[in-house]
C-alpha cells in the first residue's frame, strides 16, 4: 500500500514538473518512469534525491530569468533527452544498489546546474586558456559559479545521509564533495574541447560528467572501505 502512494506520487510529481514548463511531455513522461522505477527498486528515499535535483534544477533555471533573457540565455523547455543524459547513470547505479555511484552522480548532474545557472550572473572564463568569455560559454567557469556548484553538491550530500541512502555522514558528504565537484568540471572541461569542436553535444557532455561522477564516488568509497 505504501509503495503504491510512492507510485502515485511519482505520476503526481510528473504532471507537476509538466504542468510548470520544466520538461516537455516526452520527458516528464520519462522521468516519472525512472521515478517508478528507483521506488519499485530502492524505495522513496532514494527518490527522494532524484526529485531533490530536479526541483533544485527547475527553482535555479528560473532564478533571475527576466537577465537571462535579456542576454539570450533562457532555457528552453528541457526533453527527454536532458532526463536521459542527468538521469540514466543514477537509474543505473540504484538498480544495482551502488549508493556510492548514484550520489556521486546526482551530485555531478546538481553541482553542474547549479554553477551554470548562477555563474551567468557572473564573469566567467575558458577552463582550459582562462579567458574571460561571455557567461554561458560552453566551458567557462567562475567564482560564483563554483560555490553554486558546491553547496548543491553538499546539498546532495547531507540530504543523502538525512534519507539514509547513505550509512554515514561524512562518508556521504566526501562523495558529494568530491564526486559533484569533479564531475562538474569535467563538464566544463568537455564543453570548452568536445562541445566547442563539435565532436559532442550537451547531452553528451552532461552524460559523460555524470559517468565520471558516479566513478568518482565509487573509488571514494572503495578507497575509505
Amino acid at each position: 500500500m505504501i509503495q503504491l502512494i510512492f507510485l502515485m506520487i511519482c505520476v503526481i510529481f510528473g504532471i507537476i514538473v509538466y504542468l510548470s514548463g520544466a520538461l516537455d511531455l516526452l520527458g516528464s513522461s520519462f522521468v516519472t518512469i525512472i521515478g517508478m522505477f528507483i521506488v519499485i527498486t530502492r524505495g522513496f528515499n532514494w527518490l527522494a534525491i532524484l526529485l531533490l535535483f530536479l526541483f533544485l534544477g527547475s527553482i535555479f533555471t528560473k532564478f533571475k530569468s527576466d537577465y537571462k533573457r535579456r542576454i539570450g540565455l533562457k532555457h528552453e523547455q528541457r526533453t527527454v533527452k536532458n532526463v536521459v543524459s542527468n538521469g540514466i547513470v543514477p537509474v543505473v547505479m540504484a538498480l544495482f544498489g551502488n549508493y556510492a555511484g548514484f550520489i556521486g552522480a546526482i551530485a555531478t548532474a546538481t553541482a553542474d546546474t547549479m554553477a551554470s545557472e548562477i555563474g551567468v550572473l557572473s564573469k566567467p572564463i575558458l577552463i582550459t586558456s582562462r579567458e574571460h568569455v561571455k557567461p554561458g560559454t560552453d566551458g567557462g567557469i567562475s567564482a560564483l559559479g563554483t560555490a553554486a556548484g558546491l553547496i548543491g553538491a553538499l546539498i546532495i550530500g547531507l540530504t543523502a545521509y538525512l534519507v539514509n541512502v547513505s550509512p554515514e555522514l561524512t562518508h556521504s558528504l566526501l562523495i558529494a564533495l568530491f564526486a559533484g565537484m569533479i564531475g562538474c568540471f569535467a563538464d566544463s572541461l568537455l564543453g570548452a574541447t568536445l562541445e566547442r569542436s563539435g565532436l559532442f553535444n550537451n547531452e553528451h557532455v552532461n552524460l559523460s560528467a555524470t559517468i565520471i561522477g558516479a566513478l568518482v564516488g565509487i573509488i571514494i568509497i572503495t578507497i575509505g572501505a
